[in-house]
């Protein structure tokens, strides 16, 4: 299962000794000040609704006012998930705060489930967010990641009798000011997910959503209309999930390639994705790391890297440009990674823990032991077509055209 080299680990936050448990961890970077935010529901004050305890942290930034959201569910009481589902019954509300200083100081909690639900709440047994990261397209619209139990069936026998859980995105054209939910997932169970904006070499672009299930595997899902609606989901049967499924993260990059003269047109740097999530299918152990230079296709994953034996749990993944590094070739910046998540050791909620790791980990743990050999021949020479590795979803550009940046990772 990969290497055993593991990136350093550091604990941010651990379980006390009178039994109180950090979960559910959120990670966010913010380019404009080189600056990471971790978040667990417990530490920030202010995200708090009365009589309610607040869950599944989904941080978002908007890169255009310089407005950094955190979305948030609070629920009444303790009334626990499976009691919703079973009832109907629910007690969920949607809820934001604000920061305009990059987290310094927030905002109080504001009650968005009126405004944005509305009527639809009733066929809604619950629902939560992400949890995790949300993102920001080109375009400026917003997207948090969100699934909701959806009420099939009102009443068999005076009691409820089905639920269905879809994953969908709430999202907003106008910086927060006002926002909708678009439609779920069709076909397939879907439950905690998160979300990539995918640039593809033709120059085309979807929306990709990988969703927990509880059908063994992960399930994807592509939207060609940034998150009104997805079509139907696939199993991703190289993401094994533990029994009833666990929430993993997802975070897309640009290919570490550059394109030397002349540029065919309408080709861009493709976007790669990784993905984190604990390797078993049998319980929530060994934290890996996948990659996927092709998600559209559910078999480009590759095998994981895994960054932590032992129990963990859910995580969330953060990608960084860091400063300019004068002495690569393109003087690009340096690319790394960072990774919160849940981990113990006899349990998966004893810590959350902070590891970082860079692309040229990336590049030699995962990716080239995916491709074998077939890595050096695109370093360092063309390959002719009949040589091209037929799982090399990058195949299109051609080699004459690509080159690795490994002299800048």
């Amino acid at each position: 299962m990969g290497s055993r080299h593991f990136p350093a680990r550091t604990v941010l936050f651990e379980k006390e000794s009178n039994g109180v448990t950090y979960r559910v961890p959120a990670l966010l970077y913010l380019p404009c000040v080189a600056k990471l935010l971790a978040f667990d529901m417990r530490v920030l004050e202010t995200a708090t609704l009365q009589h309610h305890r607040s869950m599944n942290p989904c941080p978002l930034y908007d890169e255009f006012t310089g407005t950094l959201f955190l979305f948030f569910i609070t629920v009444l009481g303790r009334t626990p998930e499976a009691y919703q589902i079973v009832t109907g019954q629910n007690v969920t509300r949607l809820c934001c705060v604000t920061s305009a200083d990059q987290g310094l100081s927030w905002s109080t909690a504001t009650d968005l489930t009126q405004q944005v639900i509305g009527g639809a709440i009733k066929d809604w047994a619950t629902f939560a967010l992400g949890p995790g990261h949300g993102i920001q397209l080109r375009s400026g619209r917003l997207l948090v990641p969100a699934y909701s139990y959806h009420i099939d069936c009102k009443e068999c026998f005076g009691q409820l009798c089905k639920t269905t859980p879809h994953s969908f995105a709430f999202y907003s054209d106008d910086h927060g000011q006002g926002w909708r939910f678009g439609e779920f997932i069709p076909n397939l169970q879907t439950g905690e997910c998160q979300l990539v904006s995918v640039d593809e070499e033709d120059g085309s672009n979807v929306l990709y959503c990988n969703a927990r299930s509880p059908l063994g595997f992960r399930v994807q899902a592509l939207s060609t209309d940034d998150g009104a609606v997805f079509h139907g989901g696939q199993l991703v049967q190289r993401l094994v999930e533990p029994p009833h499924g666990c929430h993993g993260s997802v975070i897309g990059f640009p290919a570490p390639f550059i394109y030397v003269p002349p540029q065919p047109p309408g080709l861009q740097a493709p976007t790669w994705v990784l993905y984190s999530h604990p390797t078993s299918s049998m319980s929530r152990v060994n934290m890996g790391v996948h990659l996927s230079t092709f998600p559209r296709d559910v078999e480009s994953w590759t095998e994981p890297w895994v960054i932590y034996e032992g129990p963990s749990a859910y995580s969330d993944l953060a990608y960084m440009e860091l400063p300019y590094n004068e002495a690569s070739i393109s003087g690009g910046p340096a690319i790394a990674f960072a990774c919160l998540y849940e981990n113990g050791t006899q349990s998966p909620y004893e810590q959350i823990s902070f590891s970082m790791f860079t692309l040229h980990d990336v590049v030699i743990i995962i990716y080239v032991p995916f491709f074998n050999c077939f890595f050096l021949m695109i370093l360092f020479k063309p390959l002719p077509l009949s040589q091209r590795p037929l799982r090399n979803r990058c195949a299109g550009f051609g080699w004459d055209r690509v080159n690795f940046l490994h002299n800048s990772w």
